[in-house]
């Protein structure tokens, strides 16, 4: 991704604004957790979980445009997350980016309207296809002027396995669109593992061969 490379979603809308983070800055560093959660290996993410703002949703890989920000899902799929698919996976070492449109042009809520109200602690799943679920802490929501986007800031990272959400927000003109972005960071705090597959029933020897009720089964002649 390109130095200065910022994601543009427009709308036409007259609804209400989406929330906004806070006015007052808020330090993007990683929360401290008290014990290291060691990187996955790579696995495309295939749903994201936000209990704190009502997110439920499958993700699909996207690209970059023609400045080098991430692209978002189809304008025609609003409820669907986007991820950085030449990227880092969610839960590897590096920093994933994911997006997703906060309205529709016609005023509907997006999958990330309210990416504006998550606080920070607050919780991030996020399911992989290898089944394992990587939870992350947000230590961050920010809010930049599209002509200010910090894109080293947003797009770099510490080596360890972070996140960033990444919406529209702020101001909102017909002409233009929204004037800025919402950015969520978190950090990996936990990895949960897929549940344990039950072992094939084996039957109690001497009953091979025979019926439910210890019958023999007839010859296959």
């Amino acid at each position: 991704m390109t130095a200065g490379a910022v994601l543009l979603i427009s709308a036409v809308h007259d609804t209400d604004a989406p929330p906004r983070p806070p006015a007052r800055p808020v330090s993007a560093s990683a929360p401290s957790t008290g014990s290291t959660v060691h990187p996955l290996p790579p696995a495309d993410p295939v749903r994201i979980r936000i209990a704190e703002i009502g997110v439920d949703a499958p993700m699909t890989r996207v690209g970059l445009d023609a400045t080098g920000a991430p692209r978002t899902p189809p304008a025609d799929e609003p409820a669907l997350a986007g991820w950085y698919g030449d990227g880092t996976p969610p839960g590897s070492a590096g920093t994933a980016v994911a997006t997703g449109h906060v309205d529709t042009p016609g005023g509907d809520p997006g999958v990330f309207y309210d990416l504006g109200a998550l606080t920070e602690g607050a919780t991030i799943e996020i399911s992989r296809a290898d089944r394992r679920t990587a939870v992350f802490t947000v230590s961050a929501v920010e809010l930049y002027d599209r002509k200010e986007f910090p894109s080293k800031k947003v797009y770099g990272g510490s080596g360890r396995p972070e996140l960033r959400l990444i919406t529209c927000g702020g101001g909102y003109t017909k002409r233009t669109g929204y004037l800025g972005n919402v950015v969520v960071y978190a950090t990996l705090t936990a990895v949960r593992q897929p549940p344990a597959r039950m072992p094939a029933r084996v039957p109690p020897a001497g009953t091979a061969g025979h019926g439910a009720r210890g019958t023999p089964m007839p010859d296959d002649r």
